[in-house]
Protein backbone atom coordinates (compact mmCIF):
# COMPACT_ATOMS: atom_id res chain seq x y z
CA UNK A 1 0.00 0.00 0.00
CA UNK A 2 1.76 3.37 -1.27
CA UNK A 3 0.87 6.66 -1.90
CA UNK A 4 0.75 5.33 -5.97
CA UNK A 5 -1.95 3.32 -5.01
CA UNK A 6 -4.16 6.69 -4.58
CA UNK A 7 -7.19 7.30 -6.11
CA UNK A 8 -9.21 10.71 -6.23
CA UNK A 9 -11.87 10.92 -3.78
CA UNK A 10 -15.20 10.65 -5.28
CA UNK A 11 -16.69 13.93 -3.99
CA UNK A 12 -18.79 17.03 -5.81
CA UNK A 13 -22.41 15.86 -7.02
CA UNK A 14 -22.09 13.02 -7.79
CA UNK A 15 -24.59 10.24 -6.68
CA UNK A 16 -21.13 8.32 -5.17
CA UNK A 17 -20.31 11.82 -3.72
CA UNK A 18 -23.75 12.50 -2.11
CA UNK A 19 -24.01 9.46 -0.70
CA UNK A 20 -20.42 9.77 0.91
CA UNK A 21 -21.68 13.36 1.59
CA UNK A 22 -24.71 12.05 3.90
CA UNK A 23 -22.33 9.22 5.47
CA UNK A 24 -19.96 11.91 6.77
CA UNK A 25 -22.38 14.41 7.84
CA UNK A 26 -23.96 11.25 9.53
CA UNK A 27 -20.72 10.18 11.58
CA UNK A 28 -20.03 13.51 12.18
CA UNK A 29 -23.32 14.33 14.10
CA UNK A 30 -23.41 11.13 16.09
CA UNK A 31 -20.41 12.51 17.68
CA UNK A 32 -21.75 15.20 18.88
CA UNK A 33 -23.58 14.48 21.73
CA UNK A 34 -20.55 12.14 23.25
CA UNK A 35 -18.14 15.49 22.40
CA UNK A 36 -20.27 17.38 24.41
CA UNK A 37 -20.61 15.07 27.53
CA UNK A 38 -16.78 14.86 27.33
CA UNK A 39 -16.69 18.42 27.48
CA UNK A 40 -19.51 19.14 30.22
CA UNK A 41 -17.55 16.41 32.52
CA UNK A 42 -14.14 18.05 31.48
CA UNK A 43 -15.25 21.78 32.51
CA UNK A 44 -16.67 20.25 36.02
CA UNK A 45 -19.59 19.12 35.30
CA UNK A 46 -21.63 15.67 36.94
CA UNK A 47 -24.42 15.64 34.52
CA UNK A 48 -25.63 12.27 33.67
CA UNK A 49 -23.37 10.97 36.71
CA UNK A 50 -25.56 10.18 40.08
CA UNK A 51 -24.60 11.47 43.28
CA UNK A 52 -23.48 8.05 44.57
CA UNK A 53 -21.43 6.97 42.02
CA UNK A 54 -18.01 5.72 42.49
CA UNK A 55 -16.57 7.81 39.08
CA UNK A 56 -16.95 10.82 41.79
CA UNK A 57 -14.26 9.09 44.07
CA UNK A 58 -11.49 9.32 41.46
CA UNK A 59 -11.73 12.97 39.78
CA UNK A 60 -7.92 13.03 38.32
CA UNK A 61 -7.95 9.57 36.90
CA UNK A 62 -11.29 10.61 35.58
CA UNK A 63 -10.30 13.68 33.83
CA UNK A 64 -7.62 12.02 32.46
CA UNK A 65 -9.86 9.35 31.15
CA UNK A 66 -12.37 11.82 29.70
CA UNK A 67 -9.55 14.00 27.78
CA UNK A 68 -8.13 10.90 26.10
CA UNK A 69 -11.79 9.57 25.25
CA UNK A 70 -12.85 12.64 24.16
CA UNK A 71 -9.68 12.72 21.48
CA UNK A 72 -10.53 9.75 20.62
CA UNK A 73 -13.87 9.97 19.40
CA UNK A 74 -12.55 13.68 17.52
CA UNK A 75 -10.74 11.59 15.58
CA UNK A 76 -13.65 10.09 14.10
CA UNK A 77 -14.72 13.30 12.88
CA UNK A 78 -11.02 13.18 11.38
CA UNK A 79 -11.24 10.42 9.36
CA UNK A 80 -14.44 11.09 7.72
CA UNK A 81 -13.37 14.34 6.27
CA UNK A 82 -10.28 12.17 5.23
CA UNK A 83 -12.45 9.23 3.73
CA UNK A 84 -14.30 11.67 1.73
CA UNK A 85 -12.30 15.18 0.57
CA UNK A 86 -9.49 14.97 -2.03
CA UNK A 87 -6.92 15.27 0.57
CA UNK A 88 -7.66 11.78 2.30
CA UNK A 89 -6.37 10.03 -0.96
CA UNK A 90 -2.93 11.83 -0.87
CA UNK A 91 -2.11 10.96 2.98
CA UNK A 92 0.26 8.07 3.58
CA UNK A 93 -1.68 5.05 3.45
CA UNK A 94 -0.50 3.97 7.19
CA UNK A 95 -1.59 7.29 8.43
CA UNK A 96 -5.81 6.53 7.53
CA UNK A 97 -5.26 2.72 7.53
CA UNK A 98 -3.92 2.33 11.14
CA UNK A 99 -6.36 4.99 13.01
CA UNK A 100 -9.57 3.31 10.93
CA UNK A 101 -8.20 -0.05 12.54
CA UNK A 102 -8.31 1.28 16.09
CA UNK A 103 -12.05 2.47 15.42
CA UNK A 104 -12.58 -1.37 13.71
CA UNK A 105 -11.31 -2.69 17.00
CA UNK A 106 -13.05 -0.16 19.43
CA UNK A 107 -16.37 0.16 17.82
CA UNK A 108 -17.59 -3.63 16.42
CA UNK A 109 -17.78 -4.69 19.56
CA UNK A 110 -19.85 -1.96 20.91
CA UNK A 111 -21.86 -2.39 17.83
CA UNK A 112 -22.56 -5.93 18.06
CA UNK A 113 -22.50 -6.39 21.64
CA UNK A 114 -25.45 -3.83 22.29
CA UNK A 115 -28.20 -4.82 20.75
CA UNK A 116 -27.63 -8.09 22.54
CA UNK A 117 -27.28 -6.04 26.10
CA UNK A 118 -30.90 -4.15 25.65
CA UNK A 119 -32.57 -7.23 25.04
CA UNK A 120 -30.61 -8.66 28.24
CA UNK A 121 -31.85 -5.70 29.93
CA UNK A 122 -35.38 -5.98 28.71
CA UNK A 123 -35.17 -9.81 29.70
CA UNK A 124 -33.89 -8.59 33.45
CA UNK A 125 -31.31 -8.88 33.15
CA UNK A 126 -27.83 -6.42 33.79
CA UNK A 127 -26.40 -4.50 31.00
CA UNK A 128 -24.65 -1.24 30.03
CA UNK A 129 -27.61 0.26 28.55
CA UNK A 130 -29.38 -0.51 31.97
CA UNK A 131 -27.46 1.32 34.12
CA UNK A 132 -27.79 -1.10 36.97
CA UNK A 133 -25.89 -4.14 37.59
CA UNK A 134 -27.30 -7.33 38.63
CA UNK A 135 -26.85 -6.84 42.95
CA UNK A 136 -28.57 -3.51 42.90
CA UNK A 137 -25.37 -1.46 43.73
CA UNK A 138 -25.52 2.43 42.37
CA UNK A 139 -24.60 2.67 38.84
CA UNK A 140 -21.71 4.47 37.43
CA UNK A 141 -24.12 6.80 35.43
CA UNK A 142 -27.50 6.97 34.82
CA UNK A 143 -29.29 5.11 32.44
CA UNK A 144 -29.93 7.80 29.95
CA UNK A 145 -26.25 8.58 29.58
CA UNK A 146 -25.61 4.81 28.26
CA UNK A 147 -28.14 4.76 25.32
CA UNK A 148 -26.48 8.24 24.21
CA UNK A 149 -23.12 7.41 24.20
CA UNK A 150 -23.36 3.87 23.28
CA UNK A 151 -26.18 4.71 20.41
CA UNK A 152 -23.69 7.28 19.17
CA UNK A 153 -21.28 4.68 19.13
CA UNK A 154 -23.32 2.51 17.34
CA UNK A 155 -24.26 4.86 14.42
CA UNK A 156 -20.56 6.24 14.29
CA UNK A 157 -19.20 2.76 13.49
CA UNK A 158 -22.16 2.30 10.78
CA UNK A 159 -21.21 5.29 8.87
CA UNK A 160 -17.52 5.30 9.78
CA UNK A 161 -17.16 1.74 8.46
CA UNK A 162 -19.27 2.31 5.24
CA UNK A 163 -17.01 5.44 4.27
CA UNK A 164 -14.02 3.28 5.30
CA UNK A 165 -15.28 0.51 3.34
CA UNK A 166 -15.68 2.61 -0.28
CA UNK A 167 -12.56 4.41 0.67
CA UNK A 168 -10.59 1.48 0.74
CA UNK A 169 -12.36 -0.30 -2.55
CA UNK A 170 -11.32 2.90 -4.43
CA UNK A 171 -7.53 2.90 -3.02
CA UNK A 172 -6.89 -0.66 -2.65
CA UNK A 173 -9.34 -2.93 -4.02
CA UNK A 174 -7.21 -4.31 -6.59
CA UNK A 175 -4.94 -6.29 -4.00
CA UNK A 176 -8.41 -8.39 -2.47
CA UNK A 177 -9.73 -8.93 -6.21
CA UNK A 178 -10.48 -12.92 -6.78
CA UNK A 179 -10.86 -15.66 -4.84
CA UNK A 180 -8.56 -17.92 -2.81
CA UNK A 181 -7.83 -19.80 -5.46
CA UNK A 182 -6.22 -17.45 -7.76
CA UNK A 183 -3.41 -16.82 -4.62
CA UNK A 184 -0.02 -18.47 -5.74
CA UNK A 185 0.72 -20.80 -2.98
CA UNK A 186 3.98 -19.01 -2.61
CA UNK A 187 2.38 -16.07 -1.33
CA UNK A 188 1.66 -16.39 2.03
CA UNK A 189 4.97 -18.15 1.95
CA UNK A 190 6.91 -19.83 5.01
CA UNK A 191 6.82 -16.97 7.40
CA UNK A 192 2.96 -16.65 6.78
CA UNK A 193 2.34 -20.28 7.34
CA UNK A 194 4.14 -19.89 11.09
CA UNK A 195 2.98 -16.74 11.68
CA UNK A 196 -0.91 -18.13 11.01
CA UNK A 197 -0.12 -20.97 13.34
CA UNK A 198 1.29 -19.24 16.09
CA UNK A 199 -1.57 -17.01 16.29
CA UNK A 200 -3.73 -20.25 16.74
CA UNK A 201 -1.47 -21.54 19.40
CA UNK A 202 -1.56 -18.28 21.16
CA UNK A 203 -5.18 -17.49 21.38
CA UNK A 204 -5.70 -21.10 22.89
CA UNK A 205 -5.18 -20.04 26.53
CA UNK A 206 -7.30 -16.96 26.48
CA UNK A 207 -9.73 -18.12 24.38
CA UNK A 208 -10.41 -20.72 26.77
CA UNK A 209 -10.23 -18.42 29.90
CA UNK A 210 -12.67 -16.27 28.46
CA UNK A 211 -14.91 -18.99 27.17
CA UNK A 212 -14.75 -20.37 30.98
CA UNK A 213 -15.70 -16.42 32.27
CA UNK A 214 -18.66 -16.22 30.22
CA UNK A 215 -19.71 -19.20 31.49
CA UNK A 216 -19.77 -18.56 35.11
CA UNK A 217 -16.13 -20.02 35.95
CA UNK A 218 -14.43 -17.81 38.38
CA UNK A 219 -10.88 -18.88 37.52
CA UNK A 220 -8.19 -16.21 37.33
CA UNK A 221 -10.19 -13.33 37.71
CA UNK A 222 -9.53 -10.68 40.61
CA UNK A 223 -11.54 -11.05 44.06
CA UNK A 224 -12.88 -7.54 42.57
CA UNK A 225 -14.33 -8.56 39.80
CA UNK A 226 -16.36 -11.34 41.32
CA UNK A 227 -18.95 -9.18 42.22
CA UNK A 228 -19.26 -8.25 38.84
CA UNK A 229 -20.14 -11.12 36.84
CA UNK A 230 -23.09 -9.78 35.24
CA UNK A 231 -25.03 -10.65 32.32
CA UNK A 232 -23.17 -7.96 30.45
CA UNK A 233 -19.82 -9.06 31.89
CA UNK A 234 -20.58 -12.42 30.43
CA UNK A 235 -22.01 -11.47 27.03
CA UNK A 236 -18.35 -9.39 27.11
CA UNK A 237 -16.22 -12.35 27.67
CA UNK A 238 -17.94 -14.58 25.01
CA UNK A 239 -17.67 -11.41 22.59
CA UNK A 240 -13.94 -11.72 23.40
CA UNK A 241 -13.67 -15.38 22.82
CA UNK A 242 -15.95 -15.09 19.29
CA UNK A 243 -13.48 -12.11 17.84
CA UNK A 244 -10.23 -14.37 19.22
CA UNK A 245 -11.35 -17.52 17.77
CA UNK A 246 -12.22 -15.73 14.18
CA UNK A 247 -8.80 -13.87 14.24
CA UNK A 248 -7.34 -17.23 14.52
CA UNK A 249 -9.75 -18.57 12.08
CA UNK A 250 -8.67 -15.83 9.23
CA UNK A 251 -5.21 -16.26 9.85
CA UNK A 252 -5.18 -19.57 9.01
CA UNK A 253 -7.16 -19.29 5.80
CA UNK A 254 -4.71 -16.57 4.17
CA UNK A 255 -2.00 -19.08 5.21
CA UNK A 256 -3.22 -22.06 3.99
CA UNK A 257 -5.46 -21.18 1.46
CA UNK A 258 -7.74 -23.77 0.23
CA UNK A 259 -11.19 -22.61 0.47
CA UNK A 260 -10.83 -22.37 -3.50
CA UNK A 261 -14.31 -20.61 -4.37
CA UNK A 262 -14.05 -18.39 -1.16
CA UNK A 263 -13.53 -14.40 -2.15
CA UNK A 264 -10.39 -13.35 -0.99
CA UNK A 265 -11.77 -9.93 0.60
CA UNK A 266 -13.55 -12.63 3.53
CA UNK A 267 -10.50 -13.58 5.28
CA UNK A 268 -9.10 -10.22 5.26
CA UNK A 269 -12.55 -8.77 5.93
CA UNK A 270 -12.57 -11.27 9.23
CA UNK A 271 -8.96 -10.49 9.78
CA UNK A 272 -9.41 -7.20 10.02
CA UNK A 273 -12.48 -6.60 11.73
CA UNK A 274 -11.67 -9.61 14.73
CA UNK A 275 -7.71 -8.83 15.13
CA UNK A 276 -8.81 -5.30 15.53
CA UNK A 277 -11.60 -6.28 18.20
CA UNK A 278 -8.87 -8.27 19.96
CA UNK A 279 -5.84 -6.36 20.20
CA UNK A 280 -7.71 -2.62 21.00
CA UNK A 281 -10.56 -4.42 23.50
CA UNK A 282 -7.74 -6.34 25.35
CA UNK A 283 -5.11 -3.48 25.51
CA UNK A 284 -7.79 -1.52 26.83
CA UNK A 285 -8.39 -3.78 29.47
CA UNK A 286 -4.86 -3.78 30.35
CA UNK A 287 -4.31 -0.23 30.92
CA UNK A 288 -8.09 0.37 32.15
CA UNK A 289 -6.74 -0.86 35.88
CA UNK A 290 -4.01 1.70 36.10
CA UNK A 291 -7.03 4.31 37.54
CA UNK A 292 -8.15 1.91 39.88
CA UNK A 293 -7.06 2.52 43.76
CA UNK A 294 -8.50 -0.89 45.12
CA UNK A 295 -6.04 -3.52 45.36
CA UNK A 296 -8.80 -6.29 44.96
CA UNK A 297 -9.87 -4.48 41.81
CA UNK A 298 -7.00 -4.55 39.69
CA UNK A 299 -6.39 -7.83 37.12
CA UNK A 300 -4.20 -11.00 38.51
CA UNK A 301 -1.30 -12.49 36.89
CA UNK A 302 -3.58 -14.76 34.73
CA UNK A 303 -5.86 -11.79 33.75
CA UNK A 304 -3.09 -10.25 32.39
CA UNK A 305 -1.35 -12.90 30.22
CA UNK A 306 -4.46 -13.51 28.88
CA UNK A 307 -4.83 -9.92 27.77
CA UNK A 308 -1.00 -9.92 26.59
CA UNK A 309 -1.87 -13.10 24.68
CA UNK A 310 -4.84 -10.98 22.56
CA UNK A 311 -3.37 -8.58 21.37
CA UNK A 312 -0.24 -10.80 20.55
CA UNK A 313 -2.52 -12.74 18.90
CA UNK A 314 -4.54 -9.99 16.70
CA UNK A 315 -1.17 -8.26 16.23
CA UNK A 316 0.24 -11.92 14.68
CA UNK A 317 -3.10 -11.89 12.47
CA UNK A 318 -2.51 -7.81 11.51
CA UNK A 319 0.53 -8.49 10.17
CA UNK A 320 -0.27 -11.61 8.61
CA UNK A 321 -3.15 -9.37 6.29
CA UNK A 322 -1.06 -6.57 5.81
CA UNK A 323 2.19 -8.97 4.21
CA UNK A 324 -0.48 -10.61 2.14
CA UNK A 325 -2.11 -7.48 0.31
CA UNK A 326 1.34 -5.67 0.37
CA UNK A 327 2.88 -8.42 -1.42
CA UNK A 328 -0.30 -8.96 -3.57
CA UNK A 329 -0.42 -5.13 -4.40
CA UNK A 330 3.33 -5.03 -5.28
CA UNK A 331 3.12 -8.43 -7.92
CA UNK A 332 -0.02 -7.24 -9.22
CA UNK A 333 2.27 -3.81 -10.64
CA UNK A 334 4.33 -6.52 -12.30
CA UNK A 335 1.89 -9.08 -13.13
CA UNK A 336 3.65 -11.83 -10.59
CA UNK A 337 0.61 -12.64 -8.90
CA UNK A 338 -2.14 -12.04 -11.35
CA UNK A 339 -4.07 -15.65 -11.97
CA UNK A 340 -7.16 -14.82 -13.56
CA UNK A 341 -10.00 -16.91 -12.31
CA UNK A 342 -10.99 -19.99 -14.55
Amino acid sequence: MTEADAVPARTGRSPAGRTRGVLRAIAVAACLPYLALKAAWLAGSTVGVPDGSVLLEHRTALTVANGVTFLMDACVIVLALAFTRPWGARLPAWLLAVPAWVATGLLTPIMTGLPVQLLLGALGGSSNGSGASDDGSEPFLHAWVYLVVYGGFLVQGLALGALFALYARDRWGRSWRGRMRDLPRTLPGRTGRRTAVAAAVLALPPLTLRLLWACGATTGLAAGRLADRTSSFRLVEAQHAVFLACAAAAGLLLAFPRAGALPVKVPLFLAWVSSAAAVCWAGWQSVAWLALTDAADRPTTAMQLTYAAQMMTGLLVTALAVRLIARRAGGERTGSYLRPSP
